[in-house]
């Protein structure tokens, strides 16, 4: 498994990210997110890119668009990130 920390800045984006394998996701508390030791441990970050103003997800709905995004990649569908 590669271990993934959630996080809103520094972590490659969510459609970029390889989710297809074995992945575990490490959320932290709204807000203020994932510790840094804990953030340290973990093999990579992702980031689910926010609109300008947006300053972080509660962390339910974050954790089911990074579920969406790795079910949507298990199952080999192709989608456009919107990223013209």
């Amino acid at each position: 498994l590669w271990v993934l920390a959630a996080t809103r800045d520094g972590g490659t984006p969510l459609w970029d990210a390889d989710l297809a394998g074995g992945t575990a996701l490490v959320l932290g508390a709204e807000g203020k997110g994932v510790r840094p030791l804990v953030r340290r441990t973990c093999d990579g970050a992702v980031s689910i890119p926010l609109e300008p103003g947006v300053e972080s997800l509660n962390v339910s709905v974050a954790a089911a668009v990074l579920l969406y995004e790795a079910r949507r990649q298990r199952a080999g569908v192709v989608a456009s990130s919107g990223r013209g």
